[in-house]
């Protein structure tokens, strides 16, 4: 059992199979929780919907810091030929852009990686060292657990009456992680 002094930091619930979890999942959500989440060994198809969840902003991030990079690196590699150090080697234009594209290339690659890993880390608010599903002594998701957890800041919490809900809706047992 949990720690029982101290602040309530939300209730979690485990299911039985993961059907039951999508389908929590689902009645948590038009039941109007809006600061839940879903823990699972695996992922579980359909549970982004479930939860309407919005979509990554990732893929917009990496693609424009992709841009930017790869931009900058033409432009560098522009000036420091064409304008800084221009030189005619067997006569070739002082800009031949086709020797640039592996390089810009290459830069735009790396800007678009290190802003996928950043972007990742700053969304997913990483790293976070604690997380109040850590109290709890039951939790397993990574082996074969499959849990729901309803943060205490959410608007429609209320420790008694949400407690009766996942119970409603199927829920082996509830826990109140308190810390």
């Amino acid at each position: 059992m949990a720690n029982q002094s101290g602040k309530v930091h939300g209730l979690l619930a485990r299911f039985e199979s993961p059907g039951a979890l999508l389908e929590a999942a689902k009645k948590i959500n038009a039941a109007g929780y809006k600061k839940f989440d879903s823990h699972s060994p695996f992922p579980i198809h359909g549970m982004d919907e479930a939860m309407r969840l919005k979509r990554s902003p990732i893929g917009w991030i990496a693609g424009l810091l992709a841009l930017c990079g790869g931009a900058g690196l033409l432009a560098l590699q522009w000036w420091s030929s064409s304008v800084e150090y221009p030189l005619v080697i067997s006569g070739k234009p002082f800009f031949s852009f086709q020797a640039y594209v592996p390089v810009t290339f290459a830069g735009a690659v790396l800007c678009a990686a290190f802003a996928a890993t950043f972007g990742m880390l700053m969304i997913n608010q990483l790293p976070r060292l604690h997380h109040p599903v850590f109290f709890s002594d039951n939790f397993n998701a990574t082996d074969d657990g499959f849990f729901i957890s309803i943060e205490a800041g959410d608007p429609d919490f209320d420790k008694d009456k949400t407690a009766a809900f996942l119970k409603s809706i199927g829920c082996v047992e509830v826990e109140v992680l308190q810390g």
